[in-house]
């Protein structure tokens, strides 16, 4: 093991300490050093660190962590993300912090793992599929369904008529990444909703591009109705031409 790190307990404070400085992305380059298996088992004990941005970049690093072992062994990667689904399940017996945003990480990074498990995270905002319950838990999951929307939107067509509900939850984090699931995903259904919701100035933590930025529901909301739009000029423009 790289740099002489021989136990589990090492291998976690040097990872931890990987997270925690502040050149990131060397951070995740220096990550590769160790074995997959070993450091995702230590990050995903980080998911549960009281730090939010140690929790967050914990959810980056198992993205790439995950994504260079699926190109050596693709069913490695898979018993990961299996692991990640069953702590998502009740009968679990935990809670599933941080797991469908490492599953929604995971999934924007690698197109194979997309293509698989793209309908297992669009189920966990389904009623009638395998529906969290818990607000905390739904944060994650819209999340999840907004990160991988960025680089693979086709794969989530069936997501769009699940996301306007989560529009009306009195939890603004929910509102506030249901509003930016619905304009990366183009989902025209949730427009007048999204309308009502312009001047909504709660705040909401959002993790983006290796920082968690604050925002507020109606910058998110703002920026769904821009998206919108634009995706209406681009039929139009399509049309004439």
């Amino acid at each position: 093991m790289a740099s002489g790190i021989t136990g589990g307990r090492e291998l976690r404070k040097a990872i931890l300490g990987l997270l925690k400085t502040s050149d990131f992305d060397n951070g995740l380059a220096e990550l590769m050093r160790f074995p997959e298996r070993k450091s995702v088992n230590a990050l995903i004990s980080l998911l549960y660190h009281t730090d939010e941005i140690i929790r967050w970049r914990a959810v980056s690093a198992i993205g790439v962590v995950v994504q260079r072992l699926a190109w050596k062994n693709r069913e490695a990667a898979r018993v990961i993300m299996r692991r990640l689904m069953w702590s998502l399940n009740d009968e679990s017996g935990g809670i599933g912090w941080g797991a469908a945003e490492a599953m929604g990480e995971i999934m924007a990074r690698d197109d194979v793992m997309a293509s698989e498990y793209a309908s297992i995270l669009i189920s966990y905002l389904d009623e009638k599929g395998n529906f969290l319950e818990y607000e905390v838990l739904q944060r994650g999951a819209l999340w999840a369904i907004a990160r991988l929307a960025r680089e693979r939107p086709g794969l989530l067509r069936n997501a769009a008529g699940h996301i306007p509900k989560y529009l009306d939850s009195r939890d603004p984090a929910v509102k506030g990444l249901a509003a930016l699931a619905s304009g990366l995903l183009g989902v025209e259904e949730a427009r007048s909703k999204l309308q009502r919701m312009l001047h909504d100035r709660s705040s909401v933590l959002v993790y983006q591009e290796g920082k968690v930025i604050d925002r507020s529901v109606g910058d998110l909301v703002r920026e769904a109705l821009d998206r919108l739009n634009a995706k209406i000029e681009d039929r139009r423009t399509s049309w004439r031409s």
